[in-house]
């Protein structure tokens, strides 16, 4: 029988598969679903600057409303410590008690101070990891790249240097050079990157006149991009590669081993299929393994990525190339490949 194990940022896992922060890791009933149906890891969802801010807000709002009423009231709640948004940070430490599998906490800040204050936080709960979400969306035109680059990496660092416990980095791929960003991460001491984040790609209904906003799942080809990544990088930084968006199958899992990967993430497909669709992806890698005689992980890891290549091309320009040679025929023929 196939032996999964692997080890995530030094965590040992019992497979490679993390079930990503959605709402399926917000609920206990649900992560406890998801151990019991085999996943080695999973993300806790989000916690959001925007929710960090908004409970500020209120909780000031509501201690200081009776500020200018009259002398005596001024004082009425003088100094108290804010604890909010304690309910989520009281949740993660509920889940990660609940399950036996390893539970990373994730963290989708803003400012520096909050992004330091709840990875203190967060670690105090007890999770195995804690994963930085990465998303900068610059309001300002006058903002370089390349100092929004330099605030991540100088982030990074201080977050090393502030909690104990292993950081994972969660990008999205909208970088000019996500290669030279990535190592200048890995040499800050980030432990893994999950590579790579889904967007928020907002619509209009045009008939209606309004804005919508509809729940961007993966497909099945979007796997192209991390997989390609994973090839890329794979024996070129210290830490770990997690591959995440269109990993749907058990066949796409070994592909991004192949290419390099430690472990992946996957979320879309579980919220088609339901939680109950982790066995069918390991059941898949498992016979996989066999049917290629594998009986490890590492047997495989990252025989195909760029640096295990006669070919120079690989994963740059040569499907490129290719598809420009090919026939009429072989370009109109269409995938066979389901979602």
């Amino acid at each position: 029988m196939a032996d999964l194990r692997t080890n995530y940022m030094g965590i040992p896992l019992r497979n490679p598969l993390i079930v990503g922060a959605s709402p399926m890791t917000a609920n206990l009933d649900s992560i406890k679903q998801i151990e019991e149906m085999g996943a080695g890891a999973l993300v806790t969802r989000s916690l959001f600057e925007e929710q960090i801010q908004l409970e500020r807000f209120e909780f000031d709002e509501a201690l200081h409303k009776e500020d200018c009423r009259n002398a005596e009231m001024i004082t009425v709640s003088p100094n108290i410590e804010y604890l909010l948004p304690h309910e989520h940070l009281s949740w993660v430490k509920r889940a990660k008690q609940a399950v036996n599998i390893p539970v990373i906490a994730s963290l989708n800040a803003v400012n520096k101070d909050t992004w330091i204050e709840y990875a203190k936080l967060l670690e105090k709960t007890g999770v195995d990891a804690l994963e930085c979400n990465l998303f900068a969306s610059p309001k300002e035109s006058q903002h370089e790249g390349a100092a929004i680059e330099l605030e991540q990496i100088e982030l990074i660092k201080e977050l090393v240097k502030t909690i104990s416990i292993p950081i994972s980095v969660k990008l999205s791929f909208s970088y000019t050079n996500p290669l030279n960003v990535i190592e200048r991460m890995d040499a800050a001491g980030a432990s893994a990157f999950v590579l790579f984040n889904r967007l928020f790609e907002p619509d209009i209904d045009a008939k209606q006149e309004t804005r919508i906003y509809p729940i961007n799942l993966s497909h099945a080809t979007d796997h192209r991009l991390p997989l390609r990544y994973a090839g890329l990088l794979e024996g070129t930084i210290k830490a770990d590669i997690c591959s995440s968006t269109g990993i749907s199958t058990g066949e796409d899992v070994a592909k991004m081993i192949l290419a390099g990967a430690t472990a992946v993430q996957t979320v879309s497909t579980l919220l088609r299929h339901k939680i109950t669709h982790i066995r069918s992806l390991l059941k898949e890698l498992s016979e996989w393994m066999e049917v290629h005689e594998y009986s490890t992980l590492a047997a495989f890891q990252g025989t195909l990525s760029r640096r295990h290549s006669a070919d120079p091309w690989a994963y740059t320009r040569a499907q490129y190339v290719k598809l420009m040679m090919s026939s009429p025929e072989i370009l109109s023929k269409p995938s066979t490949r389901k979602d």
